[in-house]
């Protein structure tokens, strides 16, 4: 039986309209010429949605009221609603989005000096399993759209009244496994970066996998694409097998491989994420195992104790039309508020040990704790969105 990430995740429902929300200019520019216009509105549109980030037609002012009219009476435009908001004490805010089929995801605004950094989903749950991770609790619903991609930025941006001006950088950090919807990811990316939308630099969009081969070998193949980090989380291949599934399929060592031959431009590196569970992924010994893994390719290391969680106890996934597809850790398994975060001096411990051995090392340390929007922390009970 083949695991759910090796196979298709469910899709969005299409809609009985047409949607421009998430279409690309070439897009747009078929839409309009099928409502009789001229292919340079679908320009105008593009600009509209991507860089005024317009949520409603009767916002289009540029095109006639007679247009706007007609696209308000033939074409949907259906971003993704915030429908929940919860601010962190430390300035942070978690968001709730409520997707057109009733479905939900959350995703993060973190504010900071100078700039801005969104924590996004990819998907509705994530099929890796990962035991320590609320989401891998989930099971995997379905995709997100690129529109239901893009949207939670437009979302986010509008909600906080984002000034143009201030650097905003993407994580594709959030519910999902971003490798698993490529496809949909990187018709989004090239929305979020196109100079005439949202003009969001490609090395301020960073996607995070857990170690799906052969979507990094799928991404490095593109010739514009986003920075890529790692969920790296253990040293050896029993340990990791145990709390993160796909290593019984891509091992350490099949995973150094493909990082090593992913195309870096000059100097770039690819991040390593190793979240630190007390007694289980924080000892030194560790330390000297990422240490060696990592000098394997340019890298930098985040270092994140473990952020508490509930990890979904109670909810059984499922979706369209039965069940979901779910991937369980079951040798070793720990529920997710079984982990413990690692004392601080042994973050400090290895924190000091990585840079003696000349590495690249910080301790993230994650925002929204508070409100349940950390690292690991974000999940939706399914059986509240049908």
């Amino acid at each position: 039986m083949k695991p759910a990430w090796d196979l298709p995740a469910p899709e969005a429902a299409t809609h009985a309209r047409p949607d421009a929300a998430g279409l690309g200019l070439a897009e747009l520019k078929a839409l309009v010429i099928s409502l009789g216009e001229p292919a340079w509105r679908g320009a105008q549109l593009f600009e509209g949605l991507y860089r005024h980030r317009w949520a409603r037609w009767d916002q289009f002012t540029p095109l006639s009221k007679e247009l706007r009219t007609r696209l308000e009476a033939s074409v949907d435009l259906c971003w993704p609603e915030i429908v929940q908001s919860q601010p962190s004490e430390d300035g942070a805010t978690k968001h709730v989005f409520q997707l057109a089929d009733g479905k939900q995801v959350e995703g993060v605004f973190m504010p900071y000096e100078k700039r801005v950094t969104l924590c996004l989903s990819s998907q509705v749950g994530c099929a890796m399993g990962c035991t320590f991770c609320a989401t891998g609790q989930m099971g995997i619903l379905r995709n997100l759209s690129a529109a239901e991609i893009v949207g939670q930025v437009v979302a986010m941006l509008n909600h906080h009244g984002h000034p143009e001006g201030v650097p905003v950088n993407l994580v594709f950090m959030g519910m999902g496994e971003p490798l698993h919807n490529l496809d949909h990811l990187m018709a989004a990316f090239a929305i979020l970066t196109d100079p005439k939308g949202l003009a969001i630099p490609p090395r301020r969009i960073t996607v995070s996998t857990s170690g799906l081969v052969s979507g990094i070998e799928r991404m490095g193949a593109f010739p514009k694409r986003p920075r890529l980090a790692l969920s790296l989380n253990a040293t050896t291949d029993e340990q990791r097998s145990r709390i993160m599934p796909v290593n019984r399929v891509w091992n350490l060592e099949a995973l150094a491989s493909a990082l090593g031959r992913f195309p870096l431009q000059s100097g770039e590196r690819i991040t390593l994420e190793y979240v630190l569970l007390k007694g289980i992924t924080d000892s030194l010994e560790d330390g000297r195992r990422l240490a060696a893994f990592a000098r394997r390719f340019p890298s930098k290391i985040n270092l994140i104790p473990f952020n508490p969680h509930e990890g979904g106890a109670g909810a059984e996934p499922h979706g369209t039309g039965g069940s979901a597809q779910r991937v369980r850790a079951t040798e070793g398994a720990h529920e997710g508020n079984g982990f413990e975060p690692p004392d601080e001096a042994r973050v400090g411990a290895l924190c000091h040990l990585l840079a003696e051995a000349g590495l690249s090392v910080s301790v993230r340390r994650s925002r929204g704790q508070d409100v349940a929007g950390a690292c690991g922390q974000l999940v939706r009970n399914p059986r509240t969105e049908d």
